[in-house]
This record gives C-alpha cells, sequence and structure tokens, in this order.
C-alpha cells in the first residue's frame, strides 16, 4: 500500500498551475467589465456534482455578478471510480475537483458541515442522520456572508428531487431565505455578519434529457432564459465552460463532451418577489445600490472604453482612479471591499506582475527553518516598485523600495522561521472525529471555507502610481518534470515524525499470530526514537517496542511486529504512536494525488482494527478482477488467501487455477475487454468454478453478466441496519464454512447494498435476502446465487467493497461463505 501511495505521488499535480495564473488580454476586459456589476447569486444543492455549471458559467461570464455555490457536503458517501478511497478521504477528492471547476466556470465555492453519509431516501431519514438545527445554521450563515440578490436551487424540497440530500438542500434553502433576514435567527452569527435579505429564491428545474421543453409538472409560471451564448470575448459558448468545468468530476466519472447551440434553462418561482423575465427583476445591479458612488460608474465605463488588447498597462491609471475612489467610500461595505480585491487583481494583470516564494521542499516542521526562494518580476512598462515583503516567520517588514525593471526577474533566497504554533496540514474539517453526521468545525469563521486558509505565506506591498497595495500569497513548492515539465505543490507542515500502519484491518481467524507492519518516516533529518504498538489488554505483541534512527528527512524504516489474539473472539484498535524526547505522536501520513488536482496530504490518527473472529475459508488462490477501485483484495488477504489481480493478459491464461474469481466493483461498467473474455468467463463456471460479481450499475458493456438472465436495476437498501431475512436458511451459501446469523449483519456501515438486481431468471437463480428500508416493498435482488454447469455463479449488491475494509466482521464471515461455495 505504501508503494501504491508513493508511485501516485510521482503523478502528483501535473496540472496544478501556478498559485495566480496570468490573464489574456481578453480576460481582463472582461473582468474590467465586470467592476460595473454589483449582484451575487447562490446556488444551493447537496453535494458535488450536483450544481448546474452551464448555469454557474452564464451567471459569472454573461451577467458578470459574484456568483457562488453552496454544496451542503464534500460528497464523502459517493463512488470512486479512479482510485479505492472512500469517506472522507473521497470528500478531499470531491473538494479539490469542485474547486477545479470553479476557476473554469468563474463561481466560488463553499460548504456546510455537513458529513455525506451516502444515499438518502427521504428528507426525514436524512435530517435524523444530520443536526438540521446546524446545518440550517449554516446554510443562514452563507446567505449573511455571501449576501446573494438571488438564491437559486437544484432541486425541489420534496420527493421528485429523488435523494434525500437533494430534497434536505432545498428544504433548507427555502427556511434560510426567510430566516437569515431575522436578527431572532441565530444571532450570535450576527457579531461577525448582518442580517440579510435575498430578493428571490427560485428552482433551477430540470427536463429529461435536457430537452429545452418547459417542465409540465407545475402550474406556476416559469422565467426561461437562454444561457447557451457564445461570448467572443472569451471565444467560447457557455455550454462549452460548463462542458470544461463538469468533466472536473473524474472520480465520479463526469467527463463532459461540449455542446454548442441554444440551450434553455427554466426557473420556477418558490419565495420572494416573484420575477416577470429575469432572475434579477427589481434588482439594481448599478453603482447606485451603493452610496456616494456616482464617479465609480463613469471611471469605470472609461476604463472599458479605453482598453487597449496590444497594451492592458494603459488600463493602470484608470483603475488607480478607481481604487482612489473606492477607498472614500464605507470600506465594510461587502461591495466596496470585493470591488476593491478585483481593482487589486486587475493591476496585478495589467502590470504584469508575477510574484511567489517557493520552498526548497515540499513540507516543514513547525519550529524549523525552511529555505525559500521569493521571486518577483515585473512583465510591462509601467513603474513599479517593490516596497517591502514579509513572510511568515519574520515578524517585521523588509523593507526593500526596489523600482522594478522590465521583465527584470528577482530573486531572494531567504531563511524563514517556521513558527512552533502552526499547525500541521490536515484539512481543517478533519481534526476532530465526525460526530453525527457532521464534522466538528469550532470557528463560526470558518464554516462554508472550502479548503484550509494558508499557514505559510508571504506579503508584498508594491507601489503602482503613488498608491500602495499589499497582496498575500502561500508558499508553493515547485519542481521540473523531466516529462511534464513545471509542477507545483501546495506547502505542508508536517508532525516531526509520522507512523503509518500498513493495512487498516487484520483477521485473526485463530490463535496464530500474525505480521503487522508499521512505518516510521521522518519529517526532518536525524529523527530517532520508539515506536510502540500499543493494544488494549489480553493481546499481545512481540517486541513491545522498537528503536528508529532516521538521518534523513522523509526516510522511512519498516517495522514487524508479532501481534497475538486472546482466546476469545475480540475486535479491538491497535494504535502506532512513536516517543521521540518524551512527545508522543500519533499521527498517520496518506498522500492523495493525482493528476487533475493538487496533492492532498491527510494525518488520520495511525491505527487499526484487529478482530479474532471465528471466520474460515475452504479456498485459497482467487483471481481478482479489478474494477472502478476498492480494497476487496486487500481483505482476501486478511482472509489468508492468495489474491492474483487479473487484467485482460490474466484473462487470456488458464483460469482453472483459481478457486474463486471475484469481481471487482462496477468492472462491466468500466473494462471494455471484460466482453472478449466473457464466454470463458462463462466457460470456467460451468467447468467447476466459482465466481462472485459485485454490484454493477445499469448499461454495462456485457449484455448478460450472468449464466442466465439478470436485469439490473438501481434498488438499493440505505438504512444500514435494516433487517435481512433469509429466504433459503439451509442454503450452503449461509452454512458452509461459517454459519451467517443476524449477528453478522450488525455495525455494518452507510448501507446494506445498492444496485439490487431488479429481475432475473426465477427457474434457476435463487435469492438469498430480503430487506427493505422502512416503508419500502420487500428488496430480493441483493444477492442471487446460480448453479451452472459444475460451478457455481454468484451476483451481489451488497456492500462489500465498504464493509470489508472498515472491518464489518460479518461482511469477512459472508464473503467467505461465497468465494467457499464451490469447494464444500
Amino acid at each position: 500500500m505504501l508503494r501504491f501511495i508513493t508511485i501516485l505521488f510521482l503523478l502528483s499535480a501535473f496540472k496544478l498551475s501556478a498559485q495566480v495564473p496570468t490573464l489574456s488580454s481578453s480576460e481582463i476586459f472582461q473582468n474590467i467589465k465586470k467592476l460595473n456589476v454589483l449582484g451575487s447569486v447562490l446556488y444551493i444543492a447537496a453535494h458535488p456534482d450536483d450544481e448546474n455549471t452551464l448555469m454557474l458559467s452564464y451567471l459569472s461570464k454573461d451577467q458578470l455578478v459574484r456568483t457562488g455555490y453552496l454544496s451542503l457536503t464534500r460528497g464523502d458517501g459517493g463512488q470512486n471510480l479512479i482510485g479505492a478511497e472512500q469517506g472522507y478521504n473521497i470528500g478531499v477528492i470531491r473538494t479539490q475537483e469542485l474547486l477545479g471547476a470553479r476557476k473554469i466556470d468563474g463561481a466560488q465555492q463553499f460548504f456546510s458541515r455537513a458529513y455525506d453519509f451516502g444515499f438518502s431516501k427521504t428528507r426525514d431519514e436524512t435530517l435524523n442522520f444530520w443536526d438540521k438545527d446546524k446545518v440550517l445554521g449554516d446554510v443562514i450563515w452563507m446567505i449573511r456572508k455571501f449576501q446573494p440578490d438571488v438564491i437559486i436551487t437544484r432541486f425541489p424540497p420534496d420527493a421528485r428531487a429523488g435523494h434525500g440530500h437533494h430534497q434536505t438542500s432545498a428544504f433548507l434553502a427555502e427556511q434560510g431565505f426567510a430566516m437569515a433576514a431575522d436578527p431572532k435567527s441565530y444571532p450570535d452569527q450576527l457579531q461577525f455578519v448582518k442580517p440579510w435579505q435575498a430578493k428571490r429564491l427560485v428552482w433551477n428545474t430540470y427536463t429529461p434529457g435536457f430537452t429545452n421543453k418547459q417542465p409540465l409538472e407545475e402550474k406556476s409560471p416559469f422565467i426561461s432564459i437562454e444561457i447557451g451564448g457564445y461570448n467572443p470575448v472569451l471565444g467560447k459558448s457557455y455550454t462549452e465552460i460548463a462542458a470544461e468545468s463538469r468533466s472536473q468530476h473524474k472520480s465520479q466519472g463526469f467527463g463532459s463532451s461540449a455542446q454548442r447551440g441554444e440551450r434553455i434553462d427554466y426557473f420556477l418561482h418558490k419565495v420572494g418577489q416573484p420575477a416577470d423575465k429575469n432572475l434579477f427583476d427589481g434588482v439594481d445591479l448599478s453603482w447606485k445600490r451603493v452610496k456616494g458612488s456616482e464617479k465609480i460608474q463613469s471611471l469605470i465605463n472609461a476604463a472599458i472604453k479605453n482598453f487597449s488588447v496590444n497594451k492592458p498597462s494603459a488600463s493602470i491609471a484608470d483603475l488607480l482612479k478607481i481604487n482612489a475612489e473606492l477607498s472614500k467610500l464605507d470600506s465594510a461595505d461587502l461591495y466596496i471591499k470585493t470591488k476593491k480585491e478585483e481593482v487589486k487583481d486587475l493591476l496585478v494583470q495589467c502590470a504584469g506582475l508575477w510574484f511567489e516564494t517557493n520552498p526548497a521542499n515540499f513540507s516543514g516542521v513547525a519550529g524549523d527553518s525552511a529555505a525559500v526562494v521569493v521571486s518577483v518580476v515585473k512583465r510591462s512598462d509601467y513603474p513599479v516598485k517593490l516596497v517591502s515583503m514579509q513572510w511568515t516567520g519574520k515578524s517585521q517588514d523588509s523593507l526593500l523600495n526596489l523600482t522594478l525593471g522590465d521583465n527584470e526577474l528577482n530573486s531572494f533566497a531567504k531563511k524563514a522561521l517556521l513558527p512552533a504554533t502552526l499547525k500541521i496540514s490536515q484539512p481543517y474539517w478533519l481534526e476532530k472525529p465526525i460526530d453525527k453526521g457532521l464534522f466538528q468545525i469550532d470557528k463560526q469563521q470558518d464554516i462554508g471555507y472550502p479548503q484550509n486558509r494558508p499557514e505559510t505565506v508571504t506579503r508584498y506591498t508594491f507601489e503602482i502610481g503613488g498608491q500602495r497595495f499589499t497582496f498575500e500569497r502561500p508558499w508553493i513548492y515547485k519542481f521540473t518534470d523531466p516529462a511534464e515539465g513545471e509542477i507545483y505543490r501546495p506547502f505542508e507542515i508536517r508532525p516531526l515524525v509520522t507512523t503509518t500502519i500498513t493495512e487498516p484491518v487484520f483477521i485473526f481467524s485463530s490463535l496464530d499470530p500474525k505480521t503487522v507492519t508499521m512505518v516510521v518516516e521522518a519529517q526532518r533529518a536525524n529523527v530517532k526514537g520508539t515506536l510502540k504498538p500499543v493494544l488494549p489488554a489480553g493481546w499481545k505483541s512481540v517486541p513491545e517496542t522498537a528503536d528508529f534512527n532516521l538521518a534523513g528527512k522523509y526516510q522511512q524504516q519498516y517495522f514487524s511486529f508479532i501481534i497475538t489474539p486472546p482466546s476469545a473472539n475480540s475486535e479491538v484498535t491497535l494504535k502506532a504512536v512513536a516517543t521521540v524526547d518524551g512527545k508522543t505522536f500519533d499521527k498517520s501520513i496518506k498522500t492523495i494525488a493525482y493528476r487533475h488536482i493538487p496533492s492532498q496530504t491527510i494525518f488520520p490518527v495511525s491505527e487499526a482494527k484487529l478482530a479474532h473472529i471465528d471466520v474460515k475459508t475452504s479456498v485459497k488462490n482467487i483471481g481478482y478482477i479489478a474494477g472502478a477501485g476498492d480494497d476487496v483484495p486487500t481483505a482476501l488477504r486478511q482472509m489468508d488467501c492468495q489474491v492474483t489481480m487479473l487484467n485482460e493478459a490474466g484473462l487470456s491464461k488458464d483460469l482453472s487455477m483459481y478457486d474463486a474469481i471475484v469481481v471487482g466493483v462496477r468492472a462491466y461498467n468500466t473494462e471494455d475487454y471484460l466482453a472478449n473474455y466473457q464466454s470463458k468467463l462463462m466457460d470456467y463456471v460451468k467447468n467447476g468454478g466459482t465466481m462472485l460479481v459485485q454490484y454493477t450499475i445499469p448499461g454495462q458493456k456485457v449484455k448478460q453478466i450472468g449464466p442466465f438472465p439478470i436485469e439490473l436495476g438501481r434498488e438499493r437498501v440505505t438504512e444500514e441496519d435494516a433487517e435481512m431475512r433469509f429466504l433459503l436458511p439451509e442454503h450452503s451459501l449461509l452454512n458452509y464454512p461459517n454459519k451467517i446469523t443476524q449477528k453478522d449483519f450488525d455495525g455494518w456501515i452507510q448501507e446494506r447494498g445498492l444496485y439490487f438486481a431488479q429481475d432475473w431468471d426465477k427457474k434457476n437463480y435463487q435469492a438469498l435476502f430480503s430487506s427493505n428500508d422502512k416503508e419500502e416493498g420487500k428488496k430480493e435482488g441483493s444477492v442471487l446465487y446460480a448453479q451452472y454447469g459444475k460451478g457455481h455463479y454468484i451476483y451481489t449488491g451488497l456492500s462489500f467493497f465498504r464493509e470489508l475494509p472498515a472491518g464489518v466482521t460479518g461482511a469477512y464471515r459472508l464473503f467467505a461463505n461465497m468465494i467457499s461455495v464451490g469447494k464444500k
């Protein structure tokens, strides 16, 4: 596993650009025009990928209004088509995918504290899991903080929305619309924000297939808007921009082709003042809404008129005049603050200013020194002076008063002392354990932020035309890859030492000991100490401790501990704790790195689950066809099975050597080559093999995935504690080699299963279980068994891909029975 993480690291952040990308002249011109528009829209839905990226692109780049997307969750319960990450790990990935999408469509990204616990069928179920008052408070907080003129929901607040999270997002948005204006609602927020009343809230309705036909299910009038237009300044239509934005959701398989031509969206009035023809009916989008700003609009009009595509620096004089007028107005006004920041950014772009701080390493330890290089260059003929710089660890400005030459690179090598008070670069919403469906966030001001505000920064003060401007930029590590070129990676603060247990779960099926491997990694040079496996009473480790001495930064040392379970069945947590100079360190390290997002490093507590349970298998040699990413092969190895990963080359060989072949989740959806080997797999079963297929969604690449017809559906049981009724209690799958009881379904996480079969050949398949969520009909398609020739075929929608990595022991016992069915 650690080697896998290292390989991913080498591929990390290939598309991460510099921290502030330069803009073309046309993009600068677009942003100057945006100075003249004072309006805002907050779009609200439940998950990453729920947002209408076309609508966000249209609002941001055509209407030029300040546009935000509030996703209640980070998508932690979603599927993962690019790797094995689940839970908050996939939430970290999807957070970065959303930020990548927003860089393209121009909107801002926000989140509530709600944890995505997986598919929910009703609003009641969702609000029963979340703390309604807290999530509603987050919605109200963001309305008050963002001050939208219009709020748009992606879903209706009822069953038409499907997913319970979807329903809830609209329900809370409608409640928050009124409550955000009431000073009696969540009064504690008012020390930071003021009550805010949006003009209206509308539902951005959708039609099947986006046919541009007005939905028929509502009697209320719709506003229709053509949002698929072409922007000649940007050289793209909003549909093209939206497709690029949507395609950032790679973990969910939402790559999109650009569509061109007319696209009409419909908006149904829900609350507030109804609109007649436009979302902004009755909303003043001009500078008239700011008292004392009469001169500003004429200055902006002059800047637009005078803009030179060939020489953006000619606009600096106009921008300085605008800034001077803005400085005369109320600095607490949100629009004044926003427009001043927009002017500052435009000055940087028009002056061709580039400035960044690059550390010598991609991480450091609080209290240590860090070598950095600060670079500044001005790529225009407009006079600019670098007055001073201040960086993390330096209490006073470094006065320079340096007049910058045209296109002359200025580099400053510095030693920075990282304050001992700096926190490690753990995503702020993961600093504490998830509690009752919510991330625990202590500071009100932190709620909504998509990611950590940087701990290590440099502040640059420039003088431009007699006015001074200070800019803050995070430190960012960069290096050159021979194939990919320049690559950027966020700078991290790490613990002095990290300890990582190589597997999340260890299953003991007998009293025989197992070897547990732990890795100690130094995050600075010359670290020595002691590593100790911390075990509950009854469990034993040999040795009890191990000494480490690591000379190099990032050097790793592997240790093997022989762990023996107690005689009685037991499920406990093992921790790996390092002690250095009397201080203890119990954080592991995991780098999540894919080409389309910046590298993300998280520091979970270093622990693993140990389970001494009664689980038997009668097979040893398993072939595994990987699908959309899961850790089931690791779980099979914990049951002392030998696992061979079967790709196209492996399937071309003799399959009779395998006691069972397991197909990973969604493999029939993602792997084209399986169509070429389906008949061979069926022959393997017919000749005496056992084949276990995990869930597949409709639309698979192989029409018939089993020896007899199966029609897949979207039925699921989302309540993880739903009753599992045994339809054939004497069946071998429930009795050999492990006797399955109701106890084996205790402690399941997130769900029972998903994408059950909805119809099948009743003559040849046997259904093993019946289950259902509350107030729903019984579903029997979670496990189907068929004998085919001399062999055995099983389709299961039970969520083993979640349960096994989580150490749910009953899932291990049932899975062991499934792969052992041919060896009774």
